[in-house]
């Protein structure tokens, strides 16, 4: 399955670096968010992988939908996570690959095809970036804290008076990354990060590897992450500065 995930993330890279930093048209999507003929072929790169290889697993891609909801096992697909970055010349966005199994994250993969890191997360395994395992830094109070998120303008109005309550309390605010965050995360190079409104494809190859590092991501009530989370995550490096962001998102009372 680590080998499959890998080949499906080499075939949605060799679409993406076709199209990078070259004239495309944008479209937009209902929700008024970008989508590019690279998103919607690497995508189907990696659906025909799949459908010769495990035909019976289930699979939901932001591009092409679902198939086989029902399976056991599930592939969840973002072909270019961050489309924002990738049509702005951008090399900070990448490639989402995750397996599910009855609904839990179990394998995951970032993979960003211009640079060449590729972040591997297993259940019950190191994560490696590159091939090297990697961990997660200490940090044990957010006020040392490096916190990032993709936007300011991806939060609810209430969501955001939450973020707020942690970033005025952090050493440091940064925005954009997407998945590369949760990796440099994962790196021991940031050590929150804070998000809402994302769907199952934006985070479910996260989890592993920011598990696999030593991290913790949950959702705001400090839940397992699923096929059915709601969307609002948080992902950090040290149970201490979890802790603390979790409180002043108004899940756990201060003091």
């Amino acid at each position: 399955m680590i080998d499959l995930a890998c080949r499906l993330a080499d075939a949605a890279g060799t679409v993406i670096r076709r199209y990078y930093r070259t004239p495309f048209s944008v479209d937009d999507k209902p929700d008024n968010s970008p989508v590019t003929i690279a998103d919607r072929e690497a995508e189907t790169a990696i659906r025909s992988i799949l459908a010769a290889e495990r035909p019976d697993d289930g699979v939901v891609g932001e591009e092409h939908g679902t198939t086989n909801p029902d399976a056991d096992w599930t592939w969840v697909i973002d072909p270019i996570d961050g489309t924002k970055s990738f049509i702005t010349g951008r090399p900070v966005f990448g490639t989402l690959v995750a397996l599910l199994h009855k609904g839990v994250p179990v394998l995951g993969v970032i993979d960003q095809p211009i640079v060449g890191d590729r972040w591997i997360g297993v259940a019950g395994r190191q994560t490696t970036l590159n091939g090297k395992p990697i961990s997660v830094r200490p940090c044990p109070t957010i006020g040392r804290a490096t916190l990032n998120t993709t936007s300011p303008d991806l939060f609810g109005q209430h969501d955001f008076t939450a973020f707020r309550r942690v970033a005025d309390e952090v050493k440091l605010t940064m925005y954009g990354g997407d998945c590369y965050a949760y990796g440099l995360l994962a790196a021991g190079f940031v050590d929150l990060v804070i998000e809402a409104g994302l769907k199952l494809y934006d985070y479910a190859a996260l989890v592993p590897v920011v598990q696999g590092a030593g991290g913790i991501m949950t959702d705001w009530a400090g839940l397992p992450l699923n096929r059915d989370s709601d969307g609002r995550v948080i992902a950090a490096g040290d149970v201490g500065g979890y802790t603390e962001a979790l409180r002043r998102l108004g899940v756990m009372p201060i003091g």
